[in-house]
């Protein structure tokens, strides 16, 4: 098998959830998604940036992703925005529902990528919201660090 195959295809990140979110324990689940969604995804399409996990009738789902149609599906492609069902076993279906019932804990979806198999996959994390100076201080974190290393280089 070639190196290529042995890695992750990554095909959408969710960048901003680290800073609106602390990000706790992350789980992957896998997707139940159609043949056209698929091919979608294949070709690097699909945005999981406002988009959010919830249970409903105690199962998990994907909601506000956006994975554009296919073009070549015709009158066989999908709802761009549809719910999405995810797949985990019941022992961790349990763990999970039980920390989103607790205030406060949101599923936010982080990555969304094809794993070595080439099987749809998206990393969830167990998030906490943010406060508006929490969001500050990351930003100024981040800023220093980006300015410490400009200084490092330009010494050494």
């Amino acid at each position: 098998m070639s190196s290529e195959k042995k890695e992750k295809k990554v095909v959408a990140l969710n960048k901003r959830a680290r800073f609106d979110y602390y990000i706790g324990e992350t789980i992957e689940a896998g997707l139940v998604l159609q043949g056209s969604e698929v091919k979608s995804l294949r070709q690097g399409q699909g945005s999981i940036t406002e988009s959010y996990a919830t249970e409903e009738e105690g199962e998990l789902f994907l909601i506000n992703s956006f994975i554009p149609e296919y073009n070549e599906a015709s009158r066989f492609n999908h709802n761009p925005k549809r719910r999405r069902k995810l797949l985990v076993k019941r022992r961790e279906l349990n763990r999970i529902l039980g920390a989103i019932r607790r205030k406060g804990i949101t599923l936010v979806p982080l990555k969304l990528y094809f794993n070595p198999r080439g099987i749809a996959k998206i990393e969830l994390g167990f998030a906490t919201g943010k406060k508006q100076a929490d969001k500050r201080s990351t930003e100024k974190e981040r800023d220093w660090q980006r300015q410490k290393g400009r200084l490092l280089r330009a010494k050494g």
